[in-house]
Formats: C-alpha cells, structure tokens, sequence
C-alpha cells in the first residue's frame, strides 16, 4: 500500500513509476485504522492511493485518486469494498478508466499500460489538469561529484 502526491508524469513507465515526480506519505500496512494528515501548502495536482491485496489479485486493487478541496468530505471505499476511506478537507476523483487514455497514446496497445490504472489517471490528469511531465535527467545533468546540496532532517 502507498500513497503519493502527483506533481509530474512519465506516461513511458505504468504503475507507479508513471508518477514520474511525487511526494510520498508513510502508510503503515500493519495497522487496521491509521490517520494521515497531508499538508494543505503547495498540494499536488492529487492524491493517489494503491493497496495490493495479499494474495495478489489484480481484480482486488484497491485505488482512491483524491484532491483538495477545502471544507469537503467524503467517506467510501477505494474503488474495492473493504478498504475504506475518509476524506477531510479532499475529494475523490471519479470518472476516469481506460477510457480516459487518448486513442492515439503511445503504448495504448500495451496490455501493462493499458490495464494499469495509474496510468489510466494519469492520463486523465494529463488531460483535465495539464499536469506536465516529470523531468528527465541525461548523464551530462548528473555531476560525478554528487549534487551542489543535499540536506536530510
């Protein structure tokens, strides 16, 4: 299970490697009932959440795609029943599927793109908020040295 602040895409990956730049929250999978507070400053584009059920079953996948919105709550479960969510402050994001992937996309056709959901928001993303992609770095951008700074807390 994870959950992560969408700020960039890379519609080449599927799973969660096609939000190419995002913030990640800690989960606690062994913990039944948990309360995560996101911060309201400088939101993502959304939310997304995954769960995996053990033993896999991908008709099992639990996904909640969410956004800000002020003064709003919600409460269901996360697009399977028995994961359920309470939203404060935040909205589901709802409507978006396969359908949501242009019919000229590259790698439509590809069964792992195509059946991913991830990627299925993420193009709805890309289409209804423009969100962009994430940047990519060449060899020439990466000094040997490491980076200028680098700071952990």
């Amino acid at each position: 299970m994870w959950l992560a602040g969408v700020r960039a895409l890379d519609l080449t990956q599927h799973c969660l490697k096609t939000f190419g730049e995002c913030d990640r929250h800690r989960v606690d999978t062994k913990l039944r009932r948990q309360t995560l507070r996101l911060s309201a400053a400088n939101p993502p584009a959304a939310w997304y959440l995954c769960a995996l059920p053990i033993p896999w079953d991908w008709s099992r996948n639990a996904h909640l795609a969410f956004e800000y919105a002020p003064g709003e709550t919600w409460a269901g479960d996360a697009l399977v029943r028995g994961l359920g969510v309470h939203l404060t402050n935040a909205r589901p994001i709802m409507g978006w599927g396969e359908h949501s992937i242009p019919r000229d996309a590259p790698m439509r056709n590809s069964r792992l793109h195509r059946t991913c959901r991830n990627w299925q928001f993420a193009w709805w993303l890309r289409t209804h908020r423009d969100v962009p992609d994430a940047q990519m770095f060449t060899a020439k951008d990466i000094s040997e040295e490491g980076p200028e700074q680098l700071s952990f807390s």
